[in-house]
């Protein structure tokens, strides 16, 4: 295998019997995106000069603080991730030219680990979309069927990992940009528990339900990640204080008997894919041969959760996205007009339909006389949505649904029908809406060879019963081995 199809604990491994050098790892990725990036569409950016000066400070052993869990490991970012110097657009015209002043903690973090930064990667718009079409720059394609989407508002950085451009990546999740294009195109994607990884450098869509996290070749790498992620940062006023140092590594050396897993009933409804059905039903079977206890579970308020999402996350957008005026960064239009001419005219180019259609959406739900009748009572239900959450771990530890509704559909077959494209978020949302940890892993194909994808979410701050599931499943099975076929 060539060094870019690796994980990244495998290439670790490598550097510490000497079997390779830094510089290695590097090259193997730009090789891979040299043959392949023409056909992905993963990256906005790249810069290889500031990742080859990186490699070499490592080498001089300048930017090791701690432990070195990810040395040399070359990472890409999701373009709404502020890195010191370089662009952050957000896939938005109206942040096309923008250069970040500084980098974002989990940036910061990664670098003090050992990864090399080496680019950005495309995304939805704001992150507001489940296909990475609402892009200014276009729609990025999934590896496995370039005909199709990689998922998003994190497709890029999924559809990196997958293609094997990189070696992990970093997305955010607000209603399941980390999760649904991982299960679109067949890697790992984590969301944690909210406030358990700094949002200090995030460009905000909606702050009580987004959350940073890892999008890796298998489970190993997601707790190798989440180890370097995860603390507290008194920058970032949600982020949990006090958060003891954990290495989320070893909750994969416990089995999985006598585990108590639920199934919600609700998650299993028609409209649901009878390719995914199966597969996860499959998967469920194969982790009750390994021990664990299967209990039908409900989880009442969950048809709820979509219009409460879209109240909730449009509401927090259109408060956030009012800072994008054209007076103190970014796009501006330019003329002779006054002051709420050019508000509008560079609102109203800068930002695309998708966006400004979230915006309208939320500036409603907080107008005067529906506040009340709206938002306030969306986050009414938000809290049962949660209790309903609340009360299962009650009695089982973990919980396991689909991660979509249906594999992976056409580049244009949404597009024109935001209500069915937004259904694609509808089994992930609930875990934002509740702030808790949930990962997707591979758990087959579709006869159109396309990836299925497995949700399993655990309770608050529950992220090493999450990750020991996952991997004990990724154990007994090869999905998450298998590659796209790509020249």
């Amino acid at each position: 295998m060539e060094l870019n199809e690796l994980t990244a604990h495998q290439l670790r491994d490598k550097i510490k019997k000497k079997e390779i050098q830094a510089a290695d790892i590097l090259e193997s990725v730009f090789r891979r995106i040299n043959q392949v990036e023409k056909k992905i569409a993963a990256f906005i950016s790249l810069d290889k000069e500031k990742a080859e000066k990186a490699i070499f400070s490592l080498e001089e052993g300048k930017n090791i603080k701690g432990v070195s869990y990810l040395y040399a490991i070359p990472m890409a970012v999701k373009d709404n991730i502020c890195v010191k110097d370089g662009r952050t657009s957000c896939a938005s015209r109206i942040l096309s030219s923008f250069t970040s002043p500084y980098s974002a903690t989990i940036v910061e973090r990664l670098e003090d680990s050992g990864a090399i930064i080496f680019g950005k990667t495309n995304l939805d718009e704001f992150a507001m979309g489940s296909s990475t079409e609402t892009s200014c720059f276009g729609p990025s394609r999934n590896p496995w069927d370039i005909e199709v989407i990689p998922g998003g508002s994190s497709g890029g950085s999924a559809a990196a990992v997958a293609a094997d451009e990189t070696i992990a990546a970093i997305g955010s999740d607000t209603g399941g940009s980390i999760r649904q294009p991982a299960a679109c195109c067949g890697v790992v994607g984590m969301k944690p528990s909210y406030g358990l990884v700094s949002r200090y450098g995030l460009v905000a869509f909606a702050s009580s339900l987004d959350q940073i996290g890892p999008i890796t070749k298998d489970v190993y790498d997601a707790a190798l990640l989440l180890n370097v992620l995860a603390g507290s940062d008194g920058r970032d006023s949600t982020s949990i204080p006090n958060l003891p140092n954990r290495d989320y590594t070893r909750a994969l050396l416990t089995g999985v008997k006598g585990m108590k897993i639920g199934l919600p009933k609700e998650y299993f409804l028609p409209g649901l894919s009878s390719e995914v059905e199966k597969a996860v039903r499959e998967a469920v079977g194969l982790l009750e041969k390994s021990g664990a206890e299967i209990k039908e579970i409900s989880l009442p308020h969950t048809e709820y959760c979509l219009p409460v999402y879209y109240i909730i996350a449009t509401a927090e957008a259109s408060a956030n996205l009012a800072r994008y005026d054209g007076v103190r960064y970014g796009y501006r239009k330019e003329g002779k007009m006054n002051l709420t001419a050019m508000y509008e005219k560079t609102r109203g180019e800068g930002f695309g339909e998708e966006v400004k259609r979230r915006i309208m959406l939320g500036t409603y739900a907080l107008s005067a006389g529906y506040y009340e009748a709206y938002y306030l009572k969306a986050q009414k239900v938000r809290a049962l949505i949660k209790n309903d959450f609340d009360e299962a771990f009650k009695k089982v530890e973990a919980i396991i649904t689909p991660t979509i509704p249906t594999p992976a559909f056409k580049i244009g077959e949404k597009t024109d029908d935001p209500l069915q494209m937004y259904l694609s978020d509808i089994f992930t949302i609930s875990v934002n809406l509740a702030g808790l940890p949930a990962i997707s892993i591979p758990c087959g194909f579709s006869q159109a060879g396309l990836p299925i994808g497995l949700q399993i979410i655990g309770p608050y701050l529950g992220e090493e019963k999450v990750l020991k599931l996952a991997y004990a499943y990724e154990k007994e099975t090869d999905w998450h081995q298998r590659k796209p076929r790509l020249s």
